[in-house]
């Protein structure tokens, strides 16, 4: 991910992104309910690896882009709804 992302652009995709988990996993709140800056792992939103698989899945479809298992930045990728909906915003084909 070489190139940056404007704050803008990230913010105004965070609803989309949000929605997209929140449909994807079945979850029964609004995307309004994610904090961006939690943590989606633990104490945050809760997930956990097959979780990932899934939100992985719908990224990949609606935007154009894998997110692979064995990228050594995933870490940091699904630290939170902001550091997904940053690296979407800089990937997306579609």
């Amino acid at each position: 991910m070489s190139e940056t992302t404007a704050p803008e652009t990230v913010d105004a995709l965070l609803p989309e992104v949000a929605a997209l988990i929140i449909e994807a996993l079945n979850l029964e709140m609004g995307p309004e309910e994610i904090d961006a800056d939690a943590p989606l792992f633990g104490e945050g939103l809760g997930l956990d690896s097959i979780d990932v698989l899934e939100i992985a899945l719908v990224i990949s479809k609606r935007y154009g882009f894998q997110l692979r298992s064995d990228d050594a930045d995933n870490k940091r990728i699904f630290a939170s709804l902001r550091a997904l909906t940053a690296h979407v915003a800089s990937q997306r084909t579609k």
